[in-house]
């Protein structure tokens, strides 16, 4: 069995699906405060399996030693924790309690019930504002730009001491690139709290009407057309990234780092463009002062990940932007307030039955 915290989130919900349909049983820890029991609900539908739901925090000692205790897990994919960059300029501390001290317990908890695999969710952050395109391995963290990042070259610290002083641990760095689309059959997909802080769920929602219209943060930036560059991955490849991964960790121990991206970097200009041909007319878009914690221009070099675990992403670009605008025509309130609330009161009163000592 595989526990995934955070598996009810975006990136989460997706691989849980890959996990299912891979054959894996599939543990799902998650206190829902950014995701929804929901999504959980259409992978069990989509797979036409049942998956293991307890609800609750990472970084609750006692709950983890407990999950341990009850079921046969054998390895971890640890997605929980927070992810907003510009939430995390703005709350420093709980963007380090929740995404360091989370792994720490997490890993703490594992080491007691003898479990030493581990696929971690990082980011591309880690290498801050990086002045060599394309980003390899090799290239040195440096000091990322915002809170976020920082907590996550922290969390990749933490995991390296371990791996140092204990060699039985396997453990995945994935260091992701920009996470965008949904699954083809529209049923699962991003649904951020709140106003969103990433840009393609931004323009989902002012083209579904929920929004006026999209800030473009920078207009001035070195790049060939003065907006942001990033490096813009399927959600689905990205999910059958970390099953290559915990495939790879029996065979190898220590910490292994691969990028997951696709190699091609595209400006926020040329999004907004593929989005327009997607939906088939303008997107209305103002243009304003760059955002504290952003960069330039960020994408990969996925050379390690093609070669080691025999993955590269295969889904272009208006593939990513056609999956994502049929998963918010089919939800314009995302996965809804009221079915949202009543699947987490069912989750909650069901973790009480099987946790209660």
């Amino acid at each position: 069995m595989i526990l995934v915290t955070g598996g009810a989130g975006y990136i989460g919900s997706h691989a849980v699906l890959e996990l299912l349909q891979a054959g894996h049983e599939v543990l799902v820890l998650d206190n829902l405060c950014n995701s929804s029991k929901v999504a959980l609900d259409r992978v069990e539908h989509l797979a036409g399996r049942t998956v293991q739901f307890v609800k609750g925090d990472v970084r609750n000692r006692s709950l983890l030693n407990a999950l341990f205790a009850s079921y046969p897990i054998e390895a971890v994919l640890h997605f929980a924790g927070l992810k907003a960059v510009g939430e995390s300029v703005r709350e420093p501390l709980r963007y380090y309690e929740t995404n360091v001290s989370g792994s720490i317990a997490l890993c703490q908890a594992m080491a007691e019930a003898g479990i030493f695999k581990l696929v971690f969710s990082s980011s591309a952050t880690v290498y801050g504002d990086s002045p060599r395109m394309p980003i390899t391995e090799n290239c040195p963290t440096g000091i990322p730009t915002n809170p976020y990042g920082q907590s996550k070259l922290m969390a990749e610290n933490v995991l390296r001491g371990l791996a140092e002083s204990d060699p039985r641990w396997s453990i995945a760095l994935l260091r992701y690139f920009n996470p965008i689309g949904a699954h083809e059959s529209g049923l699962i997909g991003e649904d951020p709290n709140g106003i969103p802080n990433n840009l393609l769920p931004y323009m989902l929602q002012v083209a579904i009407g929920r929004r006026k219209h999209l800030s473009v943060y920078g207009a001035d930036y070195p790049t060939p057309d003065g907006t942001g560059v990033r490096d813009y991955i399927h959600v689905v490849d990205l999910a059958k990234g970390h099953l290559k991964a915990l495939e790879r960790l029996s065979l190898v121990h220590g910490v292994s780092t691969w990028n997951l991206g696709t190699g091609r970097g595209y400006s926020v200009r040329q999004m907004v463009t593929a989005f327009e041909e997607v939906i088939g007319r303008p997107l209305p878009h103002i243009y304003k002062a760059r955002r504290p914690g952003d960069i330039a221009q960020c994408w990969s070099d996925t050379t390690k990940a093609r070669d080691e675990l025999g993955w590269e992403a295969k889904k272009g670009l208006l593939t990513m932007l056609t999956d994502a605008w049929r998963w918010q025509s089919r939800n314009p309130q995302g996965y809804g307030v009221d079915k949202a609330a009543t699947a987490t009161k069912k989750a909650d009163t069901a973790t009480e039955t099987a946790l209660a000592s």
